[in-house]
């Protein structure tokens, strides 16, 4: 199954992962400058944007919760679907960036497939989205348990309560609010069965064990206010990571790379431009 891609620029091949229920389209104006440097390429994620979505791939889950471990089987099967289909799309080492659920993925990718993933840049990330025993720094599971159901009654407003606890708490929220409402559908309407898919994995992913084993050099990129995934939870994959470095925007939400985009770009060409060991 091939993705939608759009590619601008030259160089080195950057691949930018969304977060979830978005599209490659909501980088934005934040990359142009990179493109004058590098190749990059604005992945929608299965069954987002204008990625077709193949339900028969996701049959084997039965919607019932089951156990700990069996959610969490299901969660790493659904990741496999996603980095299997985006590992067919790019044959080369890439530079990989990830945001939110897009980083979760990038995680996994570069666990999974060390040899395809140069260096890693995680925006908002966490490599445990939800909160449970032993891990206070994600969103309560019964919030996210609330988002899944209210997505079958009204996936629309279900997306745009989404956004609005992405900006909650940035500098300019009301013009971000604005920018993210009219990119939301501007590729198309997402996948109902995607969106399921992408909060299953945010329920139920635990990615920390898998850490140490991510040896790519990472830049790790937090916003100050992020009310959806805590600047301590992108601290953690910094410490945790072997050659991960952590930098925080102060004033920034969720979305940095929209709220304050200058800076943004600067931690990661500065980051880009270094020679690596």
């Amino acid at each position: 199954m091939s993705l939608y891609i759009e590619v601008a620029g030259s160089g080195e091949p950057i691949v930018m992962l969304h977060g979830w229920g978005m599209h490659g389209g909501i980088w934005g104006e934040a990359l142009d400058r990179l493109t004058q440097d590098f190749k990059v390429c604005r992945v929608d994620l299965p069954g987002h944007g204008k990625s077709p979505f193949q339900p028969e791939e996701y049959e084997w889950k039965d919607g019932g919760q089951g156990t700990l471990v069996r959610q969490r089987e299901r969660a790493v099967k659904l990741l496999d679907m996603i980095v299997g289909q985006l590992s067919a799309q790019f044959h080369n080492p890439v530079t990989l960036c990830g945001w939110s659920l897009g980083g979760i993925i990038a995680q996994h990718w570069a666990a999974r497939e060390p040899d395809k993933i140069r260096r890693l840049v995680l925006v908002s990330s966490t490599p445990c989205f939800a909160e449970h025993d032993g891990w206070p720094y994600g969103m309560a599971r019964e919030l996210l348990e609330q988002f899944a159901s209210d997505l079958k009654k009204n996936h629309t407003a279900t997306l745009r309560r989404f956004l609005g606890l992405q900006v909650r708490g940035s500098e300019d929220e009301r013009e971000l609010m604005a920018r993210l409402r009219k990119s939301l559908f501007s590729h198309g309407e997402p996948h109902l069965d995607a969106l399921r898919a992408g909060l299953e994995i945010l329920h139920d992913a635990d990615l920390r064990a898998e850490l140490p084993n991510i040896r790519q050099a990472t830049l790790v990129i937090a916003g100050e206010r992020d009310k959806l995934t805590s600047p301590k939870a992108s601290h953690y994959l910094a410490q945790t990571m072997p050659n991960a470095r952590f930098v925080e925007i102060r004033g920034a939400a969720h979305a940095p790379f929209l709220s304050h985009s200058d800076e943004f770009v600067q931690h990661m060409m500065d980051f880009l431009n270094e020679k690596q060991a």
